[in-house]
């Protein structure tokens, strides 16, 4: 089965939306869907009290959810995803695709922050901006992001892939202060300008500078070992994300190593 939740109006509230994943909601009826309980405030409401659904059988057994509208106050969309396809026109609130393991979620348009958080596998993609601490850690944990990809076209928030241990995010607009700060690996690749502080404290990991890259701070060094086989490698993986990534194959690359401040052994791609 499969269904399509158009908003009937924005809640007076903020709604934890966690149970809005395709696996969940396509094993059900049009029914079932209209009865799922929401949680509103102190209280739990009806699904169908704020979406309208249109839903449709089908002979395809991968899960398939769409979800249209002013989706600002709903929180959670996506969360813990391991399978199927989540389609969502409409900006979103905070925390979408929160620790998500597989499948695919595409927001046509922007998120708010922990977008993306403890995200373990599958594929985010969001067309318009996500807010701060995206691809990072939830509070009081040690280990941001582990696995995915998170892809965003827009602008991102100030604490991007904080704690980050594995995947890969790319950002095309500009990022906050705080890039990658305390990164222990994956990748992070950005195609704009960021703020200050990028690559604070990182362990491991590779930042790579598609655009206007920051001057390296002094706990970071360059690297004069020849490494343009790696170079080229990760560079024709990222030039898939279309923009300025897709020139990167083109480029040589500078390298620099750090944070040594914490004994750190990551490093940024600087593109020449």
């Amino acid at each position: 089965m499969r269904h399509t939740l158009a908003t009937r109006g924005a809640p007076s509230l903020r709604m934890a939306a966690h149970a809005i994943v395709p696996a969940a909601l396509c094993a059900l009826t049009r029914e079932e869907v209209l009865r799922l309980p929401l949680p509103h405030g102190r209280e739990s409401v009806p699904l169908g009290e704020w979406f309208e659904v249109r839903s449709e059988s089908t002979d395809d057994a991968s899960p398939w959810l769409r979800l249209e509208g002013e989706l600002a106050r709903f929180d959670g969309l996506g969360a813990g995803m391991a399978e199927g396809v989540l389609e969502v026109h409409g900006a979103v609130g905070h925390s979408v695709g929160i620790g998500m393991t597989g499948g695919t979620l595409r927001v046509h348009g922007s998120a708010g922050v922990l977008a993306g958080c403890a995200m373990g596998g599958g594929w985010l993609e969001i067309d318009g901006d996500v807010d701060d601490f995206a691809a990072s850690a939830l509070p009081g944990e040690m280990e941001g992001m582990r696995g995915g990809t998170l892809l965003v076209h827009g602008r991102a928030g100030a604490r991007l892939a904080d704690r980050m241990r594995r995947g890969t995010v790319a950002v095309h607009g500009d990022v906050g202060d705080f890039l990658a700060s305390r990164m222990v690996a994956g990748t992070v690749a950005i195609g704009g300008r960021c703020g200050a502080h990028a690559g604070w404290a990182m362990r491991r990991g590779t930042i790579v500078f598609a655009g206007e890259a920051p001057a390296p701070p002094a706990t970071f060094v360059p690297v004069h070992s020849d490494a343009q086989v790696i170079w080229q490698l990760l560079a024709r993986d990222l030039a898939r994300l279309g923009g300025r990534f897709e020139g990167l194959p083109r480029r040589a690359a500078a390298r620099w190593a750090g944070d040594l401040a914490v004994q750190g052994k990551g490093e940024w791609l600087v593109p020449r």
